[in-house]
């Protein structure tokens, strides 16, 4: 049995634009992996943000005032870039480069290859695999 057709390639479609083409969805899977990153990011810069009010509370109790104010006033709070907080960056990156991305390879897949997904894989699967043999199969 072959891939679902949603998985072949449309007929006349060229060996080197189906590498092209899976180049082009490698680099959006990559910018997916970043975007997660930059989520981890905006979520453990938050943590250490609140970890920084119990350092002021346990700094204060221990006598420390002039170390409470100072993390006080120059860390808790604080941009991580000039004029950002880290949503602001999560921001600016969905709705730049990676929504671009996304859209650049939608329409070049929409264009080229009637809008099909992972041709490269799709095909990689089918000479990678063993034909006939269970947990193999093609679909």
């Amino acid at each position: 049995m072959k891939p679902d057709e949603a998985h072949q390639r449309p007929a006349g479609l060229d060996d080197l634009t189906v590498l092209a083409l899976g180049k082009l969805s490698e680099a959006l899977e990559t910018t997916e992996r970043v975007r997660g990153h930059l989520y981890s990011m905006h979520q453990l810069t938050g943590t250490a943000d609140f970890q920084l009010d119990e350092a002021v509370s346990l700094f204060r109790e221990a006598g420390h005032e002039q170390w409470a104010a100072r993390i006080q006033n120059e860390l808790i709070g604080r941009n991580v870039t000039p004029g950002h907080w880290t949503f602001q960056l999560v921001e600016e990156y969905d709705d730049g480069y990676w929504s671009d991305l996304r859209r650049v390879e939608k329409a070049a897949r929409d264009e080229l290859a009637e809008g099909r997904r992972h041709l490269y894989e799709a095909e990689l699967k089918e000479r990678r695999r063993t034909h006939g043999r269970p947990g193999h199969e093609a679909r």
